[in-house]
């Protein structure tokens, strides 16, 4: 239906002459509800990734790969704005992402549930290609600059690195997050 500019204006918020009003996808809120019904799952923990435009980029690229949801601490992390949104194209709103109060109690509870908790760090001495990775599994990335807080490192069941050519020395946690969920996907696939 076309209707003036001025009603446009009314709904608030910046538009580009459309609106559309969507009924929400009603995502999984609990551990539980993301799991039921999961033969091999595929999870992104974040440990300290508080920028909205990371966590944005970290739920597009879990989408793209497939990945059933996003774990992240309350305490530190970025919950999902605006900014989020608009990053993430679509995912915020396709990926179920899940704050949890300890972090460290979280990856317990996953390794009960027979999912393997795999760490990213630039330190270990395996590369993502050498490791055997598990088919359930829940990949593990800090923050930029800092990485995972030690209590998380801990509770990995084995940490792995991305093996780098250049002169870089670390990617983005979105760039990270892609490459170790695509190879999961890879290894399922192949």
């Amino acid at each position: 239906m076309r209707v003036g500019k001025e009603r446009l204006d009314g709904f608030g918020g910046r538009h580009q002459g459309v609106v559309a009003m969507v009924n929400l996808k009603n995502l999984a809120t609990e551990l539980d509800d993301v799991l039921q019904g999961k033969e091999k799952p595929l999870l992104l923990v974040l440990d300290g990734v508080t920028d909205p435009h990371n966590l944005g980029a970290c739920l597009r690229v879990a989408n793209a790969a497939g990945a059933h949801a996003v774990i992240a601490p309350k305490d530190r992390a970025a919950g999902i704005t605006p900014a989020v949104s608009k990053v993430a194209s679509g995912a915020a709103e396709a990926t179920p992402y899940l704050m949890v109060t300890n972090l460290a109690r979280t990856l317990a509870e996953l390794k009960e549930r027979n999912i393997w908790i795999v760490g990213a760090d630039e330190r270990a001495e395996k590369t993502l290609h050498q490791a055997d990775l598990p088919a359930s599994i829940a990949w593990v990335l800090g923050a930029e600059g800092e990485g995972m807080r030690r209590l998380t490192r801990e509770s990995c069941d084995f940490l792995v690195r991305i093996p780098m050519q250049g002169e870089v020395e670390s990617l983005n946690v979105s760039v990270a997050a892609g490459v170790c969920l695509f190879e999961s996907l890879r290894r399922r696939k192949g």
